[in-house]
């Protein structure tokens, strides 16, 4: 069993589609392990983000991810982690095709509803970083 962690991203709180989102993992035979609604702290996000440091979107991603709360889940099933790519479609909303999550919900390539783990060295890291640990070691506010 492969694991992937999730993330509906505030615009996707904002529009209430988390329901809608959560169905589509769950109608793909995908199993929702854990599940939190969290604001990240600027400090969480910056250690989620650590690749993108040096780029020039860095702060508006920070900015971004940490405007409002999101839901954190950890889902699991066989090739969870491109299956879960799948059902999100690129990262870009504007080419993502219809159908897919970010096709259907999102706005452009930052405000994109969701974002799904790469690999499985990504998802181990992402896991321990939202799960865990302490909502105080890691500066968040629980919802």
């Amino acid at each position: 069993m492969e694991k992937s962690l999730i993330i509906i991203k505030p615009d996707g709180v904002k529009k209430r589609i988390i329901g809608e989102i959560i169905s589509r993992f769950e109608k793909e035979d995908l199993i929702i392990e854990k599940l939190k609604i969290i604001k990240i702290s600027r400090n969480l996000a910056e250690k989620h983000y650590n690749e993108h440091k040096d780029k020039e979107f860095f702060n508006m991603l920070i900015d971004y991810i940490t405007s409002g709360p999101v839901v954190l889940m950890v889902i699991s099933g066989d090739n969870a982690i491109n299956r879960a790519r799948e059902l999100m479609g690129p990262t870009d909303s504007r080419i993502a095709k219809k159908g897919t999550i970010r096709g259907d919900f999102g706005d452009d390539i930052t405000a994109n509803v969701i974002h799904g783990s790469d690999s499985k060295k990504s998802a181990e890291r992402e896991i321990k970083l939202f799960f865990n640990r302490e909502p105080a070691d890691i500066g968040t506010k629980r919802v």
